[in-house]
């Protein structure tokens, strides 16, 4: 049962967006930018980053919503986040995600992890110090979302129907789509 009086048909981070719609709304347009906004990282990276920081952190509704947005967004047939979870080390990842998704799991532990060898890495495969910069900034992100929906005890469910819902939302139509009137969807004011 949530901390708060959120909306019982509403789970995770979508009920707390809709309890309080002002921060909602400002949290829906960062992570929209910070998601699907300008970045060497393509959106399905980032979505990795996201669902792998969830998982670290246990946070299952944002680690499910994630990895469904991301399988939306990669061509993925849905075995790419079950082999990371499974073993990051023998999953199909190219040096540049492996190296991402290296750094993502420092962050996550403490944002001083990551080290000089973390970097190095991903320079050798590739990636600049704005590519470096965004996998900071997503695992960082990530890590405060998942606070926030776990701090507040959200509903959770374990239906991955509605994930898939989800991911397939977010990777269409991104993170600003809840804030505007729908089928299933009431307008969000603050």
């Amino acid at each position: 049962m949530p901390h708060i009086a959120v909306p019982a048909d509403l789970p995770g981070i979508t009920g707390l967006m809709a309890f309080r719609p002002d921060t909602g709304r400002a949290l829906s347009e960062f992570a929209e930018h910070l998601m699907r906004g300008p970045s060497p990282l393509t959106q399905g990276e980032r979505e990795l980053i996201a669902a792998r920081v969830s998982d670290g952190n246990e946070c299952h509704f944002c680690m499910s919503s994630h990895a469904a947005a991301a399988r939306h967004a990669l061509p993925d047939d849905g075995t790419l986040f079950a082999a990371i979870r499974s073993d990051i080390d023998t999953a199909p990842l190219t040096d540049r995600l492996r190296a991402l998704l290296a750094i993502a799991d420092q962050v996550r532990v403490s944002g001083r992890n990551v080290t000089d060898e973390d970097i190095t890495r991903a320079r050798e495969a590739g990636l600049d110090d704005n590519a470096i910069h965004d996998a900071v900034l997503v695992a960082a992100a990530f890590c405060m979302f998942n606070r926030y929906v776990d701090g507040l005890n959200t509903v959770a469910p374990h239906d991955d129907a509605l994930y898939d819902r989800s991911g397939q939302r977010l990777a269409n139509e991104g993170y600003l789509a809840s804030l505007t009137p729908g089928p299933g969807r009431p307008a969000q004011t603050g």
